[in-house]
């Protein structure tokens, strides 16, 4: 007993293992047939692939070294003799320096430097040297990103390059990047930057075998692409955790074979106790550098952490602190449809093509949220592109508190342009939505969305990166309207009797005949002058001439403006002189036929009233940031009032006046911004972000006018 306690004290990780057993000749078969399987979908690249790959990082290597010469050269009371001597290195982590790299996919790079190159000599000599290369396509700097990187493809090999620089004199060949005195007098951003090599070195050095570690990381990583769960940006987990989760199965199986771990990959997370968080050693006890690391008895923003995988490396951070609820839930149930698969796959009544199968998403929901963005030319939609989409999980949170709202499911994948006429740079995403069970309830999405917009616009304008062709549209559509945006064959993808289940158990609300329109909100740069005006006409053809919420004839409907115009469902700006920010915006809508109101599941409409509560909607906060009421925000009727709307205009007038306003007391000429700030500052806030800064925060500093374009959007549900 004691030969066996002594035994176990060689293997890694924070506990014992859970088995020691060998594996069977079925986990061996069932393993063959597991690589077999993933070969068709590209996860293992052939030996010539990889030789290019490693003289590729040979080149980068040596130009990186020249680079660093250079720089010494023009250092002063740096002596010709010693510039040989200072080295420099480029260092790999991510998939890459794991084993498990796919066949096109892209290499992270680290630059290691000595002390005296700075990290502006990297994003200006280093970039510069950088054009000149033949070999380099698609280069841009990211210098403001929160890991400041250099994007760029060389020789056909897509390549993003991180910079560090270490307190040594001299780079030595041989340098292990774990060793954490390195830390010592780095800036924050240095030691973010090399986290990275840091921990991807910690996992391989803490899985007892290596070789079972990869077929079952690439398994893993090829089954949550398909089912669409690959996506550390969009609240669900990245490379490095689902790494760091293979790796401790690989610790509590450590002699297990590769379809064995995956069974136990899957039966050990969906029966995980979250937010138990998932650690590979055991967390520092001590931190003699002062590093802000992940620790719920110290922080309390960490006790809120909904899935917490915890990185090996100091300082220790929680890699998945995006996750949100929807995403979480999303990821148990797939979790749970993992361990159905393999668990009949080793009775023999299954194959592993059937755990890879592409996810129906397009099939699970009956309302999206499609957000849509495009540029007019190529540099400015790659960065748009990458801007919108780290911003994404704020929508899908604010969509999340709406208290109707059971789940927001964002797709990870975006879809390009469908037909010429959406133009060349352009991407769609899609958020699939499931409704809590409710009865002929209008529930109101313009809070939610509004507040993202500003934010988006706010921080481009703010990190000067918003130009004039970037423009952003966020659209509601049912299912049947997909095909305006999606390829047929992405519609089908993934039908099977399993869907057709999940079907009847998706969102509540769809009801009688789909909308030939879809409602849209759309913001650009050029809208920068609405915030001098308020006047918004909006032409519904669906919508009858009695108004939505309060069943009588407004005043709005009984005399549209003559400025309205558009059709479709499409908004039309109006640019008026105001003469005070307390002027409410009018939304005038056309008459139709009445009999419409009952076939159309969808109800956009906008009244003078609806509009003043805009502006002038109450904010009920407690003191953990969670609203104490069930109601939206921007309600016109008390907090503490039933659903039921009023019956009259004049009930509910009296009731949003007996509501202290938020806007009570701004004088006239204060202008546009205050109250775009008080409209944004009406939802609750996020917990704070250790990577992203809390953009939702009424404490964001604004510095520049927003160009916002109010729309109300209501579904109707049934």
């Amino acid at each position: 007993m004691a030969e066996d306690n002594t035994d176990q004290k060689h293997y890694p990780g924070i506990t014992s293992p859970i088995s020691l057993d060998k594996p069977k000749p079925l986990d061996y078969k069932l393993s063959a047939k597991l690589e077999e399987s993933m070969r068709p979908y590209g996860v293992f690249e052939s030996d010539e692939q990889l030789s290019h790959r490693m003289d590729v990082l040979h080149k980068i290597n040596n130009i990186v070294r020249e680079w660093i010469k250079e720089v010494s050269r023009q250092k002063s009371n740096i002596p010709e003799s010693k510039i040989d001597t200072f080295g420099g290195k480029v260092c790999t982590f991510g998939s890459y320096r794991l084993g498990v790299h796919t066949k096109g996919g892209d290499i992270d790079t680290l630059c290691v430097a000595p002390r005296h190159v700075d990290r502006s000599d990297f994003f200006s000599s280093f970039y510069e040297l950088l054009k000149q290369q033949e070999e380099v396509k698609d280069l841009r700097a990211v210098e403001e990103a929160y890991v400041p990187v250099i994007k760029m493809v060389f020789d056909g090999i897509e390549l993003d390059m991180l910079f560090a620089r270490l307190a040594l004199p001299q780079i030595p060949e041989d340098i292990d990047l774990r060793d954490e005195a390195l830390l010592k007098n780095l800036s924050e951003k240095c030691v973010r930057s090399l986290n990275g090599c840091r921990v991807t070195d910690e996992i391989l050095h803490l899985v007892p075998n290596k070789e079972s570690f990869r077929m079952t990381l690439r398994a893993v990583k090829l089954w949550a692409k398909k089912r669409g769960i690959y996506s550390n940006a969009l609240g669900f987990l990245g490379g490095v955790s689902w790494a760091m989760l293979v790796a401790r199965v690989c610790q509590l199986y450590p002699h297990a074979a590769p379809a064995t771990l995956l069974h136990k990959f899957f039966m050990v997370f969906y029966k995980w106790d979250w937010p138990q968080p998932i650690l590979l050693k055991p967390l520092h006890t001590d931190n003699r550098l002062s590093f802000p690391v992940w620790d719920p008895r110290v922080n309390p923003s960490d006790r809120f952490h909904l899935m917490p995988i915890i990185t090996p490396a100091y300082p220790q951070q929680n890699s998945t602190f995006n996750v949100s609820l929807s995403t979480r839930t999303i990821m148990m149930e797939e979790f749970k449809r993992g361990l159905d698969v393999v668990t009949k796959i080793y009775e023999v009544k299954d194959d592993w093509v059937k755990l890879f199968e592409p996810s129906s998403f397009f099939l699970k929901y009956k309302h999206y949220i499609v957000l849509i963005v495009s540029a007019e030319e190529e540099t400015s939609y790659l960065e748009w592109h990458g801007y919108v989409e780290s911003k994404i999980r704020l929508l899908v949170g604010n969509l999340e508190r709406n208290p109707f709202i059971k789940i927001a499911h964002v797709m990870p994948e975006s879809l390009g342009p469908l037909t010429e006429s959406d133009g060349q740079y352009m991407c769609k995403w899609f958020i699939g939505l499931t409704f809590n069970e409710v009865k002929n309830q209008n529930i109101d999405l313009t809070y939610d969305i509004q507040p993202f917009t500003a934010t988006v616009h706010r921080q481009a304008v703010h990190i000067k990166l918003m130009k004039q062709d970037m423009k952003i549209e966020i659209k509601h559509v049912k299912r049947k309207q997909l095909v305006q945006y999606v390829p047929t064959d992405l519609l089908q993808r993934g039908k099977s009797t399993e869907t057709k289940k999940k079907d009847s158990r998706s969102s509540i609300g769809s009801s009688g005949k789909p909308s030939d329109q879809s409602q849209g909100l759309t913001h650009s740069k050029s809208d920068t002058e609405l915030l001098r005006s308020d006047t918004i006409s909006v032409d519904i053809q669906d919508d009858s001439s009695r108004d939505s919420r309060s069943g009588t004839p407004t005043q709005d409907s009984q005399s549209p403006s003559k400025d309205s115009s558009c059709t479709n469902g499409e908004v039309e700006h109006t640019s008026q002189t105001t003469d005070t920010i307390m002027q409410s915006p009018s939304c005038v809508s056309k008459k139709k036929n009445s009999s419409q109101e009952e076939d159309s599941p969808i109800k956009l409409s906008c009244s003078e009233e609806d509009s003043q509560n805009v502006l002038g909607s109450p904010m009920h906060v407690d003191s953990f940031g969670q609203s104490p009421s069930r109601k939206r925000e921007g309600s016109p009727v008390r907090p503490d009032s039933p659903v039921k709307r009023s019956k009259s205009i004049e009930e509910s007038q009296a009731n949003q006046n007996a509501v202290e306003s938020p806007m009570d007391g701004v004088k006239e000429g204060e202008g546009r911004e205050r109250a775009i700030d008080l409209l944004s500052n009406q939802h609750v806030k996020r917990l704070p972000s250790a990577d992203v800064p809390d953009l939702m925060s009424p404490q964001t500093t604004h510095t520049q006018a927003v160009n916002v374009t109010r729309k109300c959007i209501r579904l109707k549900l049934k």
